[in-house]
Formats: structure tokens, sequence, C-alpha cells
């Protein structure tokens, strides 16, 4: 294993990189998608259920998780999850290194898109008349979005035609690979203290200007500020006998924490032995829904019924998330004083909470290098880039009516972080037990979490996670497999998947003979010395005696 150390300088440093991780692209842009595609404000009934029962408790478990693994020197999800389940587990925990790996390729990608509109809207708009008529001012906008993304056919983004979002996209790519080899506290951590203040302020601005609208025209006297709070905030009840409502709150929580992706029970895992996981968890939780209810809703689904209407607003989320945030909202923007400068902080916020998030992304695959292979930062954080090229170079070839990134997404994105959610509900619940869980998460808390959470942990979240996961097989996963057997971009994006995860298994394999070489216990879950989680260190950090 490697002996190089890394720790989080400060516990402000940790809650702030591990909301980053969490504040990105899907609270602007997602959320706000979910919500008006499923009701506007009943959403948001069946959203904060989930997040009382799925994504409060499941984060206090992967901070507890996390912690506890780091105490035995271990960093990443499958020598962390291994402690906590045993061989099986420790197998299965290489999805917690897949999901943020291969949702970089795309992710990144789609980071390059915010830098691009935030350059064209800092230097004059995307070339929307403001004087022609609505479906003209969309018209324009769908045009510029498939032209910047490449969406019109195969290979066009590296032709002299995509030149523009080719040097975006290698910008973004070099700025994040600089901050992850800078390491934790002097790279992710020292990023994240100055970007999550300026991404604060910079929504704090869109949201001023966007409550400060009123009634634009006094003819549409409907279109209106409060008509638009008020498609946010008040629930359509009978949205709620909807399975497809539940299914998409759920989702949206666990991409919006980064519950099951691998990050924050990597993030977790550099603190120090004592530190807090209870508060830290709950205000890095808190943090991320003042981003995405607080800013996120508010913004992109008011400004977008002021301008648009209800109708309007519904039809633009049925072209996706990506149709709301980058066709939709220049529309708006162009009918809004001071527009292009409103347009300019919004994507640049974009940038920030998209970069946030890439961030963490990295790092758990770095970590996991580092660990199984004994490599260096420098020489794991190098594989991870060779990597990321290869796979983000695939994505931005395959841009076609976007089914690779979309493939990507939907089995990798969402599938595997349901199962890894399942996985480590049931490995810290059931088999590390909740009681020895329980006890972890409060040592050294400055708080007590209520102990209904404790039994919400062990029978509420699995049941939920059960039921919900069985509800998305069913609605999503016919649809799905006859994308994959339509599409050749579809098939490529599983072969990539396919091989990602037979490499990490390798690699996991190669990371059990050196832990058992260093003297870390893997199979021993019950503390040794009567302080939870303290194993013997590894052999190789042993004082000599």
């Amino acid at each position: 294993m490697s002996t190089e150390k890394d720790q989080w300088g400060t516990r402000l440093g940790v809650i702030l990189a591990v909301a980053g991780s969490a504040v990105g692209l899907g609270n602007f842009l997602r959320f706000p998608g979910q919500a008006a595609a499923n009701g506007g404000g009943a959403f948001l009934i069946p959203y904060f259920t989930a997040l009382l029962l799925l994504g409060i408790p499941l984060g206090l478990a992967e901070w507890a998780m996390g912690r506890y693994g780091g105490k035995k020197g271990l960093h990443s999800a499958p020598g962390i999850m291994g402690v906590f389940g045993g061989r099986v587990v420790r197998y299965l925990g290489v999805i917690g290194a897949i999901i943020p790996l291969v949702v970089s390729f795309y992710y990144v990608f789609i980071e390059a898109w915010t830098v691009g509109y935030f350059l064209k809207f800092a230097t004059g708009g995307i070339g929307i008349d403001r004087a022609a008529p609505i479906a003209e001012q969309s018209a324009t906008s769908a045009a510029f979005y498939n032209s910047f993304t490449g969406t019109a056919a195969d290979g066009v983004l590296f032709t002299s035609d995509g030149s523009f979002t080719l040097l975006c996209w290698l910008v973004v790519f070099a700025i994040n690979i600089f901050f992850v080899y800078r390491g934790i506290s002097k790279g992710i951590e020292k990023f994240c203290s100055y970007a999550m203040p300026a991404m604060a302020v910079c929504a704090l601005i869109v949201l001023i200007r966007v409550l400060t609208l009123g009634t634009p025209d006094a003819a549409v006297p409907e279109q209106s500020v409060s008509n638009g709070l008020g498609y946010m905030w008040n629930p359509d009840f009978s949205r709620l006998g909807n399975f497809q409502t539940w299914l998409a709150a759920a989702g949206q929580i666990f991409f919006s924490l980064s519950i099951g992706f691998g990050i924050v029970i990597n993030y977790a895992s550099y603190m120090k032995r004592k530190s807090d996981v209870a508060l830290s968890g709950l205000t890095a939780s808190a943090t991320n829904e003042l981003f995405e209810v607080g800013f996120g809703g508010m913004i992109t689904l008011t400004a977008s019924v002021v301008f648009l209407g209800l109708a309007g607003t519904t039809a633009a989320v049925s072209t996706g998330s990506f149709g709301l945030g980058f066709t939709t909202l220049p529309v708006v923007f162009a009918h809004m004083p001071l527009g292009n400068l409103v347009g300019a902080i919004w994507f640049f916020m974009l940038f920030l909470a998209a970069i946030t998030s890439s961030l963490s992304m990295y790092q758990p695959a770095v970590a996991f290098l580092m660990e199984s292979m004994g490599w260096t930062r420098k020489k794991a954080t190098t594989a991870m880039v060779l990597l990321g090229v290869f796979g983000s170079a695939l994505t931005v070839f395959f841009t076609q009516g976007g089914v690779f990134w979309n493939t990507l997404d939907f089995w990798v994105g969402t599938f595997l972080i349901f199962i890894m959610a399942m996985i480590q509900s049931i490995a810290f619940a059931w088999i590390f037990g909740v009681e020895r869980g329980w006890k972890e998460i409060h040592d050294g808390a400055v708080i007590q979490i209520p102990v209904v959470f404790k039994y919400i942990l062990k029978y509420v979240t699995p049941t939920y996670l059960l039921v919900i996961f069985i509800g998305f097989c069913i609605y999503n996963l016919p649809a799905s497999l006859r994308a994959v057997g339509e599409s050749r971009p579809a098939q490529y994006a599983l072969l990539l998947i396919a091989a990602s995860i037979v490499g990490l298994l390798f690699a996991v394999r190669e990371g059990e003979k050196r832990w058992r070489a260093e003297g870390i216990d893997l199979d021993d879950k019950v503390p040794s010395d009567g302080d939870l989680g303290m194993a013997p260190a590894p052999a190789s950090r042993r004082a000599p005696q």
C-alpha cells in the first residue's frame, strides 16, 4: 500500500468538499426538470420523503463507514466495504470505484458546455433575437445547442466545426487533473473552500434577479413570479398516485446527495479518527438542499414560468434536463433585462457546481489505484488521466442523439447506484450490525441523531430501497434493454462499462494480496482493542519496537 499520507485540513474543508461533490448540475438542471415533469409541488412530497428515509440514513452510514475504514488505512470503496461485509461485499464494492469514474466520462463533457455557454453569454449571447417570435427564439437556441454539443452526427466535434467545444473540453479536463494531482487538502479542499462560497454568491444574484421580475408582460398576468413560486410549492395531490413520481424522487436524492456513488465513503476515510461525522453529514446534506431546492428549483422553475408559462415549462422539460438548462433558459435570459450578464453568471455558477462534483469523481479511482496497486498519487493519477481521456473522448465522439452518454448515465449513473446503496445498507445495518454502526456514527459526534433513524436505517431504508428498485426495473429496464439492442453506440457504452468492471475487479484481487501482506485483517469486523474501528495498524505503518 502506498505510504503517502493525505488528510483533510479542517472540518469545514471536508464539509465543503462533500457538499461540493453533491452540489452539481443535478441541483440546478436535473432537480427542476424532475419537479416540472412530475407536477411541480407534488414532486416535493416524495422528494423529502426519500430524503428522510433514504438520503439522510444512508449518508450517515457512508460517513461512518468511510471514517471507520480510514482507521484501518483503507480509502477505497472495495477495501472499506470488505471490512463491513467480507470478501463478497469487497468485490461488490468495486461498484463504488466504477460509478464515479464512468460518470466522469460524460460529466466532464457536459461541464465543458457550461464553460462554452459562459464565454458566449459574457461576450454577447448565442444570437437569440429578443424581438422574434418565441418559436423562432427557441429554434435559434436549439440550433446552437445541437451545434455546440455535436448531437447532429458522431465525430463532428473532432472537426473544425467543433473546435470551440473541443477546446472547452480540454481546458476543463486539464483544470480537473491539476487539482486532483495536488491531492486532498492542497487540491480538492482548497478549491472547494473558494468555489462553494463563490457559487452561493452567483446563485443568490441570479435568484434575486428572478424574484424581482414581477409580471414582465401585463397582457399575460398568469406568467408571474408568484405563479412560478406557486407551481413549485403548491402540490397537486393527484400526482402522488403515480409510482413514477416516487421513482423519480428517490433517484434524484441519490444523484443529488452522491449517495451510493462511492464518493462520500472515500472522502470520509481521510477524516481524523475522532472527527465528528453526525453533524458533518447533516450539514453537508443541508447545504446540498439549500442549493437544490432553494436556488436550483426557485431560479429555474420560476424564471421559466415567468417567460414561458406553465405549458411552455412543461414542454421544455419534455426534452430532458439538458433541454431545460441549455435551450430553454437561454431564451428566458434573452427576455430578461441584463439577460446576457445574468446568463453569464448563471453558467459560471453551473461550471463551479460541475467542477466541484467532477473533482470528487476522480478521487475514488485515484485512491483505489494507490491502495490496491501500491502506486504513488502521481502514478495513480496519471493512470486515471489516461482512463479519463479515453472514456471522455468516446463521449465527445459518440454525440449523435446523446445515446452514448445516456446509456452510461442509465446503467452506471442510476442502475448501479441503486445496487451500491442496497449493498451498503445491508452491510452496515445487518452484517456489521446497526448497534455497532450507531455507536460508530456517534463516536466523536457533537450532536445526537434521533434514535428513530437507527430503526429507519435497519428496517425502513432497505425495504424502501427494494420497493423502489423493483419498480425502477419494471418501468425502465425493458425500454433500456431494447435501446441497447437497437443502437451501436449504446452497445459500445456497455462494453466500456464491462471493461472497466473487469479491470477494477483484477485490481481488487491484487489489492487483497497487498493488504494482507501489510497486516490488515480484512475479515476482522470486530474491534480488536475495545475501541470501535481500531484494528491493528498495517505492518508497514507500525512503529518500530
